[in-house]
């Protein structure tokens, strides 16, 4: 049995580290290029098993090459894939990361069958044998299937919604979240929305600010951490073990209720998370417990 079950994007990620990021009919040196999993839900799971936390994921890939590589590499990291479906005959989503000298990324990329999981795909036993759910983007109705079949066996749920926020109904799927994970950019769009208002009463809110840190506003009240200072490398995957490490953290009280967690530490331990992932390169760059522990004595 899992303690957390991940739903959503597995794609395999190209990233080109360059000088810069080119403009209009400009043009950018490439300094290297590796390759390794990536997708929102994928990168989740893979931290939070770095974490020492026991995790399964829902999701998507196809039978060739980049689909056996993603596979076999969070099978190495301990992530559970009976969730995960192979689709014949198709490919995998494969994303390609430019990251320029600060650090900063922009991407490029196909969807492949990252979406091939419908609600008829779901095995709802499996999913309530879990504690928790964590959502990134995915078809809104299977978000919303999981998120409905989570609720209704108690489970907390848990949704990073992630740059397709504006553009895909997820009512239904933030409606029953405990807590939302966002950025800045992406915060306005769900504090308007008609299923969360601005008040916080029921949930909890997250907003992350990259290398600013982040903030959470829960029904007692708002937390605010200011980030770790560091040299980034490679920001992509920060924002999922930003999550990682606030879920990490929250399962051990009794979340949602801040009463029954200490939101502070959870907050602090996700900066860590996201730091960590920011200082190295790769999307996949999982930092374990040990590291992070040591990284907060460090700094304390």
């Amino acid at each position: 049995m899992v303690t957390v079950l991940t739903a959503g994007h597995v794609n395999w990620d190209v990233t080109l580290r360059i000088d810069r990021l080119p403009v209009a009919d400009g043009e950018a040196t490439i300094r290297s290029q590796r390759q390794s999993g990536g997708g929102s839900a994928a990168n989740v799971a893979a931290t939070l098993a770095g974490l020492e936390v026991d995790t399964g994921l829902i999701g998507s890939v196809g039978d060739d090459d980049s689909g056996l590589l993603a596979r076999h590499e969070l099978e190495e990291a301990g992530v559970s894939l009976d969730g995960v479906r192979i689709v014949d005959g198709a490919n995998t989503a494969v994303k390609y990361l430019l990251v320029e000298d600060g650090g900063e990324v922009a991407v490029l990329g196909n969807d492949g069958v990252n979406e091939a999981v419908t609600p008829a795909d779901l095995e709802p036993d499996c999913i309530r044998a879990a504690n928790h759910v964590h959502l990134t983007s995915q078809r809104p109705d299977t978000a919303a299937e999981i998120a409905s079949i989570a609720s209704a066996g108690d489970l907390t749920v848990s949704f990073d919604p992630g740059r397709r926020l504006g553009d895909r109904d997820y009512g239904e799927a933030l409606s029953r979240s405990d807590v939302i994970f966002v950025n800045d950019r992406e915060a306005e769009t769900v504090l308007e929305d008609e299923y969360i208002g601005s008040d916080f009463n029921d949930r909890i809110v997250v907003v992350k600010h990259g290398a600013d840190g982040a903030e959470v506003h829960t029904p007692n009240g708002s937390y605010v951490h200011p980030g770790f200072e560091i040299d980034s490398v490679d920001t992509a995957g920060a924002g999922d073990a930003f999550a990682a490490g606030f879920i990490a953290t929250a399962i051990t009280g009794a979340w949602p209720d801040d009463g029954g967690f200490d939101v502070e530490r959870a907050l602090e331990y996700a900066n860590a998370c996201g730091a960590l992932t920011a200082s190295r390169e790769g999307a996949r760059s999982v930092p374990s417990a040990a590291e992070v522990e040591s990284f907060l004595t460090e700094r304390y």
